[in-house]
């Protein structure tokens, strides 16, 4: 009878546990990474406005759905394969600091995973395919047998490919599948754009504070092959001439995304400032601010987008 009802008492907590895992695992994958990721897929729909009809909202809010669970699945996957790393760059996410349970969190990810493509059931049969391709290209990110994270070459292609699926996921909800419908130059000038500050401030900015655990996981990582100081050259160079290029392209061919070029030249503005800290203040927070900064960009210059398309 006692060990029936000690069973019964530990019933309650089963929901509170489950309850808890969830809320350790949305920790692990970076609520910012999943709200910047939304925004990406969102401005798609907000830009692909002018050439589609009017997009159905269940239509959109489930392909955003099915985007933000492969995200989310992603990043699952990455946190149960970088726990050396990120226990030596002294990260504070629920895994490194042992909160969370590997092997929980990568049963979580599968589920997400699987909740991402049947939320692409009944939209543009292209959805399941962008959506599949993005949870392939986290796997090969940092499965084997590739493990793309651990050269530049390979993060970088992986960025582009998944920055470039989330605009088109974008595109084709609000498109209805995009056949036969160009894409607007707003879309095409904006993911370029988007892409390539992700890509070119985002890596050096990520990669400051993460050198000294790549390199003792053996990763050849941007960071690590060209040190902090060309990190912080690189980001700089790279937020003047991207902003430099879409203020060219938006006075060229008269794009209505003002409002976008301000945002990344204000972002532009304080990455460079940011890059020009040195290690004075030692730390990882003093070694994240330019990736703060980088995000804050990404932020602004997605809801930028989407207000000029409305």
């Amino acid at each position: 009878m006692a060990a029936i009802d000690l069973t019964l008492r530990t019933v309650p907590a089963l929901p509170r546990t489950f309850a808890r895992t969830l809320a350790l695992c949305l920790a692990e994958a970076r609520p910012l990474v999943l709200a910047v990721s939304l925004l990406r897929f969102l401005s798609g729909v907000a830009l692909a406005v002018p050439v589609a009809a009017a997009p159905d909202p269940l239509t959109v809010l489930r392909g955003a759905a099915a985007w933000v669970l492969s995200v989310f699945a992603v990043y699952l996957f990455n946190g149960v394969t970088d726990v050396t790393e990120d226990r030596i760059n002294g990260s504070g996410r629920p895994i490194a600091r042992g909160a969370l349970d590997r092997r929980a969190a990568a049963a979580v990810g599968a589920v997400g995973a699987g909740l991402a493509m049947s939320a692409t059931v009944g939209l543009p049969a292209s959805m399941a395919w962008i959506v599949g391709g993005n949870l392939v290209l986290g796997y090969l990110y940092s499965g084997p047998p590739l493990r793309l994270k651990g050269s530049a070459a390979g993060t970088v292609a992986v960025l582009c490919l998944s920055g470039l699926l989330s605009y088109l996921g974008g595109f084709v909800v609000a498109t209805a599948g995009g056949t036969g419908v160009p894409v607007p130059p707003d879309l095409k000038v904006f993911a370029v754009a988007a892409i390539g500050w992700m890509v070119l401030v985002g890596v050096p900015a990520k990669d400051l504070s993460d050198i000294e655990g790549d390199a003792a996981a053996g990763r050849r990582t941007f960071g690590v092959l060209v040190g902090e100081r060309g990190a912080r050259l690189a980001m700089t160079a790279a937020s003047m001439t991207l902003c430099a290029a879409l203020g060219a392209a938006v006075w060229r061919l008269g794009l209505p995304l003002l409002g976008v070029l301000a945002a990344m030249a204000a972002g532009s503005a304080g990455v460079v400032a940011a890059a020009r800290r040195r290690r004075a203040e030692r730390g990882r927070r003093s070694l994240r601010r330019p990736y703060g900064v980088f995000m804050g960009t990404q932020y602004a210059v997605h809801l930028a987008a989407v207000v000029c398309a409305i």
